[in-house]
């Protein structure tokens, strides 16, 4: 692995390599023309928030620290495309942030959901495999016990995967679409309760998510990459930028902006094929939707600034968006790691998925050979791996 990034032009024709190399000045020049642009109107594009009465800083609702206990969740699936069939597996884990130094209890453990299938050849796997993983990372997020629970990515991101997935479930094969619909059954590591992780339980914990109704939970969708544009578009009439990029140039280490509405989709949420007896709480989803809100907020100099979407009643309440500012400085201390920490641990947790899967098509087909009587040649054949997808 740390020769692939030492070389990574090794595989390259040599042309191509210093051609696209030329290039990198005329790059340099164009993103340091746009970057000065910035600067220079960083003041008058100040004032125009701070007259819209958005830009505050952090130290204006702070109050006694309360050390709330955090934990970040991500998912991830991949699929590897052998000759016979797919081999999927999909997993969500949850890793605990740093503990305050107050707390007693202890999550020794990240805590995980996952799952490794085969699957006939079809173009409509990877839609149904990451609503599973979706479900998955619902499930874990709505069951921690703590006060801050960071999500990888847009609050809004489930909602469009377990569409497209609903309209794809009838074309993959019978075992993969009644793993999302019928559910997996796992036992929790620490109760030994079982649980089923299907799209209908999947529902409820993003309903409770997409509320934040408990006081003593807050939850909060935090994209890494995003096209969105409630600040730049909507309040600065600047159509070029996205938010997060820009944002990070204009905010000074503890500032913020927001909390605003999020930008609406050019169509009302909806699912095509809801799940049987799901209509109610699907409203309910879309209600809540409707309401989120979205926090810019950079903790610290060294770190950009964060999109954070929220729940109305979370966005109303400015006690609770202290606390969600006080988890992230606890969590956003480290240079070199430009999302909170907890996130980052389940986001590098997850991304060997892809990795891991040839090493367990390779064990399951040494374990098929041990018991084969006919001419392993076919075998062998069969278990070829071409390549591996894998996504989030």
């Amino acid at each position: 692995m740390n020769e692939k990034y030492e070389n990574p032009f090794d595989e390259l024709p040599e042309a191509l390599v210093e051609e696209m190399l030329d290039q990198c000045g005329e790059i340099g020049e164009k993103l340091s023309k746009s970057f000065e642009t910035l600067y220079e109107n960083k003041n008058e594009i100040r004032k125009k928030l701070e007259e819209q009465n958005i830009l505050r800083k952090d130290i204006e609702i702070f109050s006694a620290p309360t050390h709330p206990t955090i934990c970040g969740v991500d998912g991830s699936y991949a699929i590897e495309k052998l000759l016979s069939a797919d081999m999927v597996a999909i997993a969500g884990v949850a890793v605990e942030g740093l503990t305050p130094p107050t707390e007693k209890r202890h999550w020794p453990k990240p805590h995980h959901f996952s799952k490794v299938l085969t699957a006939s050849h079809n173009d409509s796997t990877a839609v149904v495999s990451r609503a599973i993983m979706m479900s998955m990372e619902l499930i874990l997020a709505n069951r921690a016990p703590h006060d801050v629970i960071f999500l990888d990515g847009s609050l809004t991101t489930p909602f469009i995967y377990f569409n497209q997935a609903l309209n794809k479930v009838t074309e993959v094969p019978e075992k993969l679409s009644n793993f999302l619909i019928s559910g997996i059954k796992v036992e929790e590591e620490d109760t030994n309760e079982k649980i089923t992780i299907n799209i209908r339980g999947a529902l409820v914990a993003y309903k409770e998510i997409l509320l934040s109704s408990r006081t003593d939970k807050i939850f909060v969708g935090v994209p890494k990459y995003t096209t969105r544009k409630e600040i730049t578009q909507r309040v600065l009439k600047l159509n070029e930028y996205e938010d997060r990029g820009f944002l990070s140039f204009i905010l000074d280490a503890g500032e913020f902006i927001g909390p605003v509405k999020i930008q609406e989709p050019q169509s009302r949420w909806h699912i095509d094929k809801p799940p049987a007896n799901t209509e109610k709480i699907i409203d309910e989803i879309i209600d809540a939707l409707e309401s989120l809100n979205v926090i810019y907020y950079r903790p610290y100099a060294h770190f950009p600034a964060l999109r954070m979407e929220i729940s109305q009643s979370i966005a109303s309440n400015m006690q609770r968006i202290a606390i969600l500012f006080e988890s992230l400085k606890l969590q956003c201390g480290v240079p070199g790691i430009m999302e909170p920490y907890p996130l980052y641990l389940a986001d590098r947790m997850v991304k060997h998925l892809g990795t891991a899967l040839p090493a367990i098509r390779k064990t399951t087909t040494q374990e098929m050979a041990l018991k084969w009587e006919e001419a392993l040649g076919d075998m062998y054949l069969a278990m070829h791996g071409y390549r591996t997808e894998w996504g989030k």
